[in-house]
């Protein structure tokens, strides 16, 4: 039997959508490297590596540091079932779209108090009303996340841990948006654990989350009650895995780990510090360059995280349209918004390969193009505002 099926070659996109990233070409490379089995000391050796590249990334010292086979989504699953038992209360700060997913997935748990302490979507949640439910609610742990990929804004986590720890609670963060972008020294914040995903700032492609755990939250996890409710993302047994031992768990996505070992290779050649300046850079740039073209910013001033820019569609612009325009035409992407923003939000990915001067200087000029057919008058040029921003950090 013959059949005259014509495959496709996937297209060459600029990625400037808040996730996934552009691959560094060495990222692609390491897909393409012979595969060998799961247990072989080469890959044994590799995890080793992958694992203390990632406790410089995460900025820790703990010894259960590793990757999970699946998105960021499995992070956020695996920290809270590891660390909820029946009879448990959790406390979550609540702004924005994955905020509430964490809310779904502990309102799945069995016997799980779940308090949520809401905030304006575009805003963080307040700290001294997160702290003071800490206090009243004494909880067995507390989730927040980093920086809301769904609002732009970042969450101060400065003293939360203390306020946790004082009460015997774990602080749980997702860092999916940010690990690798943005400034987040787990171990100085007290941060029990923390997980992200491979594709949005560390550029590599999407399907690993890079976890650490302090050791105060793994001791809780071994003396849990009752057995972790989902065998596969039980924590103890993943770190058994990535430890000395390598005990068998799974057969682990050998060249993805290939690629994540790559791209942290290339995080740390060109050094944490100069990286996060150089995310602030363009986000900078690109915030310049929006609000010179006379549009608004949805995150709130002073907590706008530099990884994600979201960008307000002028009245009567439809944001996916726009989006799609930006795709058929310019080849770059970016994403509408998620929730009541679906159509009338922009969020723009400033993130590890894809965060370039050429990349924000094509989302700009694509942006003047696409709004002027919408009779869109920009009070000034964003391209020129966003390159001031660049002539003067060289200057």
């Amino acid at each position: 039997m013959t059949t005259n099926m014509s495959v496709k070659s996937a297209p060459e996109r600029i990625l400037m959508a808040p996730g996934p990233s552009n691959l560094h070409p060495r990222v692609v490379q390491a897909l393409i490297a012979p595969l060998v089995g799961h247990k072989d000391p080469y890959f044994l050796d590799l995890l080793d590596e992958t694992a203390d590249l990632l406790r410089h990334v995460f900025c820790t010292r703990n010894a259960a540091t590793f990757a999970l086979p699946g998105t960021g989504g499995s992070g956020m699953e695996a920290a809270l079932i590891n660390v909820l038992q029946p009879g448990d209360t959790v406390v979550i700060a609540s702004a924005g779209f994955f905020a509430q997913r964490m809310v779904d997935i502990c309102e799945r748990l069995n016997d799980v108090n779940v308090v949520v302490v809401p905030g304006t979507w575009g805003q963080p949640v307040d700290h001294d009303v997160l702290l003071e439910a800490v206090r009243q609610h004494r909880p067995r742990a507390v989730a927040v996340v980093h920086g809301e990929t769904s609002t732009g804004v970042e969450q101060p986590l400065a003293g939360l841990a203390d306020s946790c720890h004082s009460v015997g609670a774990l602080l749980l963060v997702d860092a999916v948006a940010t690990l690798g972008g943005v400034r987040l020294p787990v171990d100085d914040l007290g941060i029990d654990v923390c997980f992200s995903g491979s594709q949005k700032c560390l550029s590599a492609p999407p399907g690993l989350a890079p976890i650490t755990i302090s050791d105060r939250a793994l001791a809780a996890i071994q003396a849990r009650r009752t057995p972790v409710q989902s065998w596969y993302l039980d924590l103890g047994l993943h770190a058994g895995l990535w430890g000395p031992d390598h005990t068998y768990h799974h057969t682990s996505p050998v060249l993805s780990l290939y690629a994540l070992a790559e791209a942290l290779r290339i995080v740390v050649e060109e050094g944490l510090e100069p990286r996060l300046a150089r995310h602030c850079l363009h986000s900078a740039a690109l915030s310049a360059g929006i609000e010179a073209m006379g549009l608004e910013q949805f995150a709130a001033r002073g907590f706008r995280v530099p990884s994600v820019v979201t960008v307000l569609a002028p009245e009567g612009v439809s944001a996916l349209t726009v989006r799609t325009q930006l795709l058929d035409e310019v080849n770059v992407e970016i994403s509408a918004g998620l929730g009541e923003q679906a159509d009338s939000m922009w969020r723009i990915g400033v993130m590890g390969h894809s965060a370039q001067r050429a990349n924000v200087m094509l989302v700009l000029s694509g942006l003047e193009q696409v709004l002027s057919r919408y009779g869109y008058a920009p009070r000034g040029s964003g391209t020129s505002a966003a390159a001031a921003v660049y002539a003067g950090a060289t200057a």
